[in-house]
């Protein structure tokens, strides 16, 4: 059985137990790094609160030494481009120029790269106009919440070459990396179930509820938010709280969900789950939201072969936080828990149990997997995670290397919730078919 002692000695924890000084890794880090004198000029794609808040920030941190700069804004609403232009000036004393819209930004040429934070079901059709436009991209997620534009977004990907790196946060932070490590190194042994849950008690959440009486139709372009949506009237609460309602966001899957869910495909090579049960509804916030705040559902994974299957265990409330949000596997021998950073023999067979069937106990050494230990603050977000994330974008950006959440990553991840969202919609078990790349719910391809 391997110690603790031995694990941390391979090189991925060495690697990924380091500490960040001053806000960013030393100098000599990317000595290597090619056209590091040619500053990249980055542009901003969606104003949003998540923008300013938790994306700007770490990009900021780390701008003066990756030599990256932030040039322009593009959003459709009148409101955000002027808030722009004072958020740059009086927080970096930054001159920045804003566009109507991401025509306009694009035919400026003044962008190497963007950052795109718009709503849930623009991400990837934003993120192919971006590629063809010969700009990178850092994508939040949702990658997509229908699978026509996840493949669209994902051709222009793969055709351009462009380096995209989706908002998966996780892939960047040192615990999951030496989780993923871990369970690949086999020690673990064959992951039998996973649950996660993602529980919070907050009925503000996703509202905009002062915003939305300020927002009005004269001052956006309300036919260009919707893309390729349906049309309907234009709705101040669907532009700004576009999370509860579909089709504009699925709500929980897309949001929280899509964030859980990828561990499971990244720890596992697995792209996409065999089927999905689920359900759900509006139990406690009824506020005119037309996506749920409640939701549990159970995935089947595995081989296409039908081997090595396992279930996963997601649940997620909007109305009581007990629980908060945890991610835990499952093996023979013993939980490794996400939230603790701990692996751990708990649950793990017996001997009192082994014996009676003529077997060995199995149970797993306990120990802890690292953690971040970078120094972070309002200056760089608060998040560790996404200052690491965000970092690696921009390394990949200059060095050409592939991001830790490439947009397959996003495309993989946004089958898992669009299967979610489908089973929870029709209340039939969903499969993927794997020919056509279409999620079933029926025997009938899931749309709108």
């Amino acid at each position: 059985m391997q110690t603790r002692r031995d694990f941390l000695k391979s090189g991925m924890l060495s690697a990924a137990g380091f500490t960040l000084a001053g806000m960013g890794l030393p100098t000599s880090a990317f000595a290597n790094i090619l056209g590091s004198n040619d500053k990249i000029r980055v542009g901003i794609v969606g104003f949003s609160d998540r923008c300013r808040s938790s994306l700007i920030p770490p990009f900021q941190a780390n701008a003066k030494e990756l030599n990256f700069e932030i040039v322009a804004v593009s959003d459709i609403w009148k409101r955000r481009r002027e808030e722009a232009v004072k958020f740059f000036k009086e927080k970096y004393n930054q001159d920045i120029k804003t566009f109507r819209n991401n025509e306009e930004l694009y035919d400026a040429k003044i962008c190497d790269a963007v950052i795109i934070a718009t709503a849930d079901f623009q991400h990837a059709l934003h993120c192919a106009e971006a590629v063809k436009a010969g700009c990178d991209a850092y994508v939040e997620k949702p990658f997509a919440e229908t699978m026509e534009d996840a493949r669209v977004a994902l051709k222009a990907v793969q055709e351009t070459g462009k380096i995209v790196q989706i908002g998966s946060q996780r892939r960047s932070a040192p615990n999951y990396q030496a989780a993923n490590e871990y369970l690949n190194s086999g020690k673990f042994g064959k992951i039998t179930m996973v649950e996660m849950c993602w529980n919070v008690n907050q009925p503000g959440r996703w509202r905009r509820k002062a915003l939305v009486e300020q927002c009005f139709e004269q001052d956006t372009d309300w036919k260009r938010y919707l893309m390729n949506r349906p049309y309907q009237p234009w709705d101040p609460r669907k532009y700004l709280e576009f999370r509860l309602f579909w089709p504009f966001s699925s709500g929980i899957p897309g949001q929280w969900m899509s964030h859980q869910i990828d561990t499971v495909h990244w720890f596992t090579g697995l792209s996409h789950p065999l089927s999905v049960a689920a359900g759900g509804g509006i139990y406690c916030w009824n506020d005119g939201r037309s996506n749920y705040d409640t939701v549990t559902a159970v995935f089947e994974y595995g081989k296409p072969t039908g081997e090595d299957k396992f279930q996963v265990v997601y649940s997620s409330r909007m109305h009581n936080e007990a629980g908060g949000v945890k991610e835990l596997y499952f093996s023979n021998g013993g939980t490794l828990n996400l939230d603790t950073n701990e692996i751990s023999s708990n649950g793990g067979l017996t001997e009192r149990y082994a014996k009676d069937m003529g077997m060995q106990a199995n149970l797993l050494e306990t120990y802890k997997l690292p953690s971040v230990t970078i120094a972070t603050d309002a200056n760089t977000g608060g998040d560790p995670m996404t200052f690491l994330h965000m970092r690696n974008w921009m390394e990949c950006v200059r060095s050409r290397k592939t991001p830790n959440a490439p947009a397959q990553a996003g495309y993989n991840h946004s089958i898992a919730t669009i299967m979610c969202n489908a089973a929870l919609r029709t209340g039939e078990k969903v499969t993927f078919d794997e020919t056509t790349q279409n999620v079933m719910a029926g025997g009938k391809v899931f749309q709108y």
